[in-house]
């Protein structure tokens, strides 16, 4: 539904730190998102985490499905940042691996202004990989 061009014009993230490649299903009115990241061992956090066994951050997988939640929530050149005011019950359940898709599905639960409560879930293979539950704000930069 949106290719990577079209998800830079929603959020600020760029390469190396942009881990979202494509938005699947986007639902303004359910306030649901499904996106793809095509892990590969081309990124660069695989140099140091860990070498010779290689494990994509878990903090990476939860800012992914930020991102989603970004993109769901902000207009296209719309100038404005999210910020994480919390991430709750986070829970890691696999690890990710190059050659993984990840495929995010997040949904909103909650959009007052500019706070947003959410949760999100990662999945590899139909399998959950993690899970959280994210309040941000978005602000102006």
């Amino acid at each position: 539904m949106l290719n990577v061009m079209e998800i830079m014009e929603r959020i600020p993230h760029r390469y190396p730190f942009l881990l979202v490649d494509k938005i699947v299903e986007l639902d303004k009115e359910e306030l649901k998102i499904v996106g793809i990241k095509n892990v590969t061992i081309n990124e660069d956090f695989f140099n140091g985490h860990f070498p010779g066994h290689p494990i994509m951050p878990g903090v990476l997988i939860v800012e992914g499905m930020a991102q989603c939640l970004g993109v769901l929530v902000m207009e296209p050149n719309g100038g404005q940042v999210p910020y994480f005011a919390a991430i709750e019950n986070v829970k890691f359940k696999a690890p990710v691996r190059p050659g993984d898709q990840i495929v995010y599905e997040c949904n909103v639960n909650k959009l007052r202004r500019n706070i947003v409560k959410a949760h999100g879930v990662a999945k590899v293979d139909g399998k959950v990989v993690t899970e959280a539950s994210f309040t941000f704000t978005i602000m102006g930069k």
